[in-house]
């Protein structure tokens, strides 16, 4: 027997009680001093406890008076919640600010609830029910919308639950019954923390691919997709290229780049590998790596701590070579509307507007304190955005080339601030939200450089960013973490939709002390689910979701209805400028 309650003073108590004696048993801690309502409690699996209060749930183990764990369920919650498991413990609904509720899912929610989709919307079972109009949209945190009353009540199914025990009955029962019923507490452990985000660590849940590489294995500092979607572009540590080509074939007719097919590693007739000028007084390891790609895919312009060259893509001959150190090129963009006008970078702190046909810089912008790490264009602003290492984002016009505004992003909580470190950049296709990305967060800053919503590591993702992108088509965000993990949000709230462990794109991570993580990802340009993922220790990853799932978070198919979209924002078909 379980009672949760809030007195007028606002103390809120969870206890377990012996029944026969009529005493208090166990008191849960993990309760705020003062709560702000009236705290609410279930219990589920005769293992699990689950309260509502502080705007989130708190989980207990049954006989661990700690907390297990909490989710905020991406926010939205009052301040203490209602919530209802079914009888499964499969389903969590919890009530919200706004008078809606959420449907929590752990796995076996999940397909509960897309078993019951494919009923709602199978319109010819019974067309005299009443049918949700819209797809049901599920997501193992997010809500579970447009349930309707027509498939609600199959939730709680009375046949599917164990029979209920009257109060008066539970004292009779032997303690030793009471153990056998109970799951093991290691693997429900992993079913309440499945609440928190599906979690994909098994490489049968995904499609990857390690990319073929006879050459000498250095960090991938840059990586970046053709615009054409054929080819994959890396610059290493060492300066040197890496240029992955698929072929078409009956397994791949599109030719395009995907993980059901190993391309590649391309090099012209003469052997030529495209390396870098370098700088002889600074280890290329320590020296800051830039790439950019012309629109037609026919040269790339890089810098690897020495000059900055312009390579012929298919001689990997350099045309030519500018900008020689110090100081040294640390970030390249090229002009959205003119490709001979490039943005460079520099490592003392200062961006250059240079004229490659003139060979001449047109104009230095000065805002910073450290070295420029990122620079992202939008044509709709006219404005070219600037980020460093000191964590500060500078705005100029395009035109005039004056600073706008600027601004020093907001050090999340816990946090020392100010913050230092790397920062980078990039737009949405609406071309007015801007993605910042640092070690500490991931955020959407508007057109006023205004932080509108913000994600730092935290739960299942507690390792610090080392690189996150925008999908090519603007709905989701990609990030990479230093602990070899990846993680998928909706770009429009920075909802997290899934955890990607390394152990299901490294097939020997499990079984090696293997300690490499993503440095950089790049989005594929016209498939919003394939990403590649340019690694600590050389190598380079395609990653997509498998057949099966065709969308990462658990979506539903497209077998069952058009999809709702998660962003209000125009999908394009470009490929977007990357944050590096």
């Amino acid at each position: 027997l379980f009672s949760c309650g809030t007195s007028k003073e606002g103390e809120s108590h969870l206890v377990e009680w012996n029944e026969s004696e009529g005493a208090i048993k166990r008191t849960y801690s993990g309760f705020r001093k003062r709560s702000l309502g009236v705290v609410q409690f279930d219990t589920t699996r005769n293992r699990f406890l689950a309260a509502g209060d502080e705007f989130q749930i708190k989980f207990w183990d049954m006989d661990n008076m700690n907390m297990l764990t909490t989710v905020d369920a991406d926010g939205g919650l009052p301040a203490s919640p209602r919530l209802r498991f079914n009888k499964e413990g499969s389903l969590l609904a919890v009530t919200t600010s706004d008078n809606g509720i959420k449907i929590l899912a752990n796995s076996d929610g999940v397909r509960l609830l897309r078993m019951l989709e494919g009923r709602a919307m199978d319109k010819n079972r019974c067309p005299s029910e009443p049918i949700s109009s819209k797809p049901l949209t599920i997501n193992a945190l997010g809500p579970a919308s447009n349930v309707s009353a027509a498939i609600a009540p199959t939730l709680e199914r009375p046949d599917r639950g164990p029979p209920a025990v009257s109060i008066s009955s539970l004292g009779t029962i032997d303690g030793s019954r009471l153990v056998d019923v109970k799951p093991r507490v290691a693997e429900d452990v992993d079913k309440i923390k499945s609440w928190r985000i599906p979690d994909i660590s098994d490489p049968s849940q995904i499609k990857a691919l390690r990319l073929p590489d006879s050459i000498a294995a250095s960090k991938v500092v840059r990586l970046i997709y053709t615009n054409s979607g054929l080819s994959l572009l890396a610059l290493a540590s060492n300066a040197v290229h890496k240029l992955w080509k698929w072929q078409r074939t009956e397994r791949n007719p599109s030719g395009k780049a995907t993980a059901n097919v190993a391309p590649q590693l391309w090099q012209p007739p003469s052997g030529t590998l495209m390396t870098n000028d370098i700088n002889e007084s600074k280890p290329t390891e320590e020296s800051a790596a830039c790439i950019a790609l012309s629109k037609n895919d026919s040269y790339v312009m890089s810098a690897s701590g020495g000059k900055v060259s312009l390579f012929n893509m298919m001689t990997f001959k350099v045309m030519t070579m500018f900008m020689s150190p110090p100081p040294a090129a640390t970030f390249l963009a090229f002009h959205p509307q003119d490709n001979n006008i490039i943005a460079i970078g520099m490592e003392d702190s200062s961006v250059q507007i240079y004229n490659v046909r003139v060979d001449e810089v047109k104009t230095k912008l000065k805002g910073h304190q450290n070295r420029i790490t990122g620079l992202a264009f939008s044509p709709t602003l006219n404005a070219l955005v600037s980020s460093g290492a000191d964590a500060q984002l500078c705005m100029w016009s395009i035109d005039k080339w004056e600073k706008l505004k600027s601004r020093f992003i907001q050090a999340p909580a816990g946090r020392q601030s100010p913050l230092v470190g790397e920062t980078k950049v990039q737009f949405h296709n609406d071309q007015t939200h801007l993605l910042v990305v640092h070690e500490s967060q991931i955020s959407v800053y508007d057109s006023k450089l205004e932080c509108s919503r913000s994600w730092s590591p935290k739960d299942a993702l507690p390792a610090p960013i080392s690189s996150a992108i925008y999908s090519c088509d603007g709905l989701l965000v990609y990030a990479g973490f230093c602990d070899g993990a990846i993680g998928v949000f909706d770009a429009e709230t920075l909802r997290f939709r899934c955890r990607i462990g390394p152990s299901a794109y490294i097939p020997t991570y499990a079984v090696s002390s293997n300690t490499a993580h993503p440095l950089v990802i790049a989005p594929h340009p016209s498939e919003p689910n394939q990403i590649a993922l340019g690694m600590s220790d050389g190598a380079v990853h395609v990653v997509e979701p498998s057949d099966a799932e065709l969308k990462w978070g658990g979506t539903p198919s497209q077998d069952n209805g058009p999809l709702p979209s998660n962003s209000s924002n125009p999908p394009l078909t470009g490929q977007p400028s990357e944050p590096r």
